[in-house]
């Protein structure tokens, strides 16, 4: 059985916004280059790693994803927690009911904790665990990893370039 603490956070930090935009833009520094921008296109599901080409006035694709509605639920407060790590509750909380509220993070901080103390912690993560694996594996294409941090969430780190071939 895993041994699972849980902290008491303030939840509003770990809140993710809602948004209505079609297009997100993620900087990511630190993540990836000055020069790179991840888009995330929400209505379609895609992920699209641009640069910015000083030569020519327009941004060049590098790479590009399409992530199921299941992924999207995981991977959207990933990339909105970035550079900070996102809980399990708020994954938990967005996968199951899209809805990222401060009162639905903490019913499912509850729910985790219960769940512990049943000891079927990792039968209430599993759908999730599953899913981020779909999603990591996409993510590799950008160069970019989804790392657990035990006891705590999920955080995205850089993998690099030469990483990035021996995976594929």
């Amino acid at each position: 059985m895993q041994n699972v603490s849980f902290r008491k956070v303030k939840t509003s930090v770990y809140l993710v916004k809602q948004t209505d935009e079609a297009i997100c833009h993620f900087e990511m520094s630190g993540l990836l280059p000055e020069d790179q921008t991840l888009a995330l296109n929400t209505r379609l599901g895609t992920l699209a790693l641009l640069t910015s080409d000083p030569a020519t006035s327009h941004p060049t694709l590098l790479a590009e994803q399409q992530f199921s509605s299941s992924e999207m639920s995981v991977l959207v407060p990933l990339l909105q927690s970035y550079p900070h790590y996102c809980p399990y509750e708020v994954l938990l909380a967005s996968f199951n009911s899209g809805n990222t509220t401060e009162a639905s993070i903490e019913r499912f901080r509850l729910r985790l904790q219960e769940a512990q103390f049943a000891g079927v912690w990792d039968y209430e993560m599993r759908p999730v665990r599953n899913i981020l694996s779909r999603a990591r594996f996409k993510l590799r294409d950008f160069g970019i990893e989804i790392s657990s941090i035990l006891e705590t969430g999920y955080i995205l780190i850089y993998t690099p370039a030469r990483k990035v071939r021996e995976i594929v």
